[in-house]
């Protein structure tokens, strides 16, 4: 039976804020889906999932999951026919986008490209 990645992350934490950060954000898509609602805002499912590009539905919806799990992102259902389902940044989120966008200055600055990437026109 497969594990949810907050059960494997729990378990391999042991108090190590280092290993907290790497297993919360080192997966391919986690920093991806933070930035683009950092510059999107609100956004539905099928704009996020259009904007990303690359990512199944499937790894989209695993990574909302566990990003709203972590209080970073939050998820609104309207009660409309048919529902509507929004997402957008929490308080905790935004305190944490300064600080990956230094990483991706710091990635832009520093990486050679490898091709087309969604990070160029950041501040």
């Amino acid at each position: 039976m497969e594990r949810k990645k907050s059960e494997k992350c729990s378990a391999q934490m042991d108090g190590c804020p280092i290993r907290n950060v790497l297993c919360r954000f080192g997966d391919k898509w986690s920093l991806l889906v933070l930035i683009t609602l950092e510059e999107n805002g609100v956004m539905r499912f099928s704009r996020l999932h259009s904007a990303i590009g690359d990512v199944s539905h499937r790894m989209l919806t695993v990574t909302l999951r566990t990003l709203e799990a972590d209080g970073l992102v939050i998820r609104e259902v309207f009660g409309e026919v048919p529902p509507r389902v929004e997402y957008r940044l929490s308080a905790k989120g935004r305190g944490l986008m300064p600080h990956i966008n230094g990483l991706v200055e710091w990635a832009l600055d520093n990486m050679p490209p490898t091709g087309p990437c969604r990070c160029e026109n950041r501040p």
